[in-house]
This record gives C-alpha cells, structure tokens and sequence, in this order.
C-alpha cells in the first residue's frame, strides 16, 4: 500500500510557469521534502505525455530510488514550481545529464 504524501506545496499553490512540457518523474525530497533539485537527467520517454525528464535532490541513496513509493509522477509545470532553477535547460536534449553548481541556480552537463 503506497504512503501518504503531504506535499510542501498544495495544489492551488502550483501556476502555470512553463507549457507543453508534459509528464516527468521526481523524488518526494523534492515534493515532500522541499529539497531543490541537485540532479536531472532527460531519457527517452516511455510515452506521449513522458517528457523524459527525471529529478532528484542528489541526496537519494540508491535504496531509496529502488522504493517506488519515493518517485512520482508529475507534470514538469509541477516540479517548475518546486525548483525554477530547472526552466531554462528544459529544451535540452534527450540524453542530457545535470547537476546543480552548489550555492546557485546553475546547473553543469555532466560529460558522457
């Protein structure tokens, strides 16, 4: 039985910050936990809605990230609002790795 989830913003605290971006996963330290994103990744999506996108603090063991009680799904308008920082690298492409320069709302492409 999946876990309640008290979310650090409510639903009527989200707005529209970015369109047509579609669906992306992310880890309850970001929407439970308020953390900001330290990670991102662009995969190739597995559906129509899937943007590829995937977002996690940088914190998650990989015990955690193997608890899918611990991601979700969520539109990427969603995890704007938690973390603005993320806007500007949306229209990266599939394959794209980074991770947050620490103290800034920058982020680094890792190299492949």
């Amino acid at each position: 039985m999946a876990k309640e989830k008290k979310f650090k913003l409510s639903a009527d605290e989200i707005v529209k910050m970015v369109e047509g971006r579609s669906g992306c996963i992310a880890t309850d330290k970001i929407t439970v936990d308020g953390m900001k994103v330290g990670y991102m990744f662009r995969d190739d999506p597995y559906n129509d809605w899937d943007s590829g996108w995937q977002f996690f603090s940088g914190t998650e063991t990989d015990e955690y990230v193997d608890e899918a009680d611990n991601l979700c799904r969520y539109a990427v308008n969603t995890i704007a609002n938690y973390d603005p920082a993320i806007i500007p690298y949306l229209d990266l492409p599939i394959g794209t790795e980074l991770e947050r320069i620490p103290g800034t709302d920058k982020f680094n492409v890792i190299p492949r």
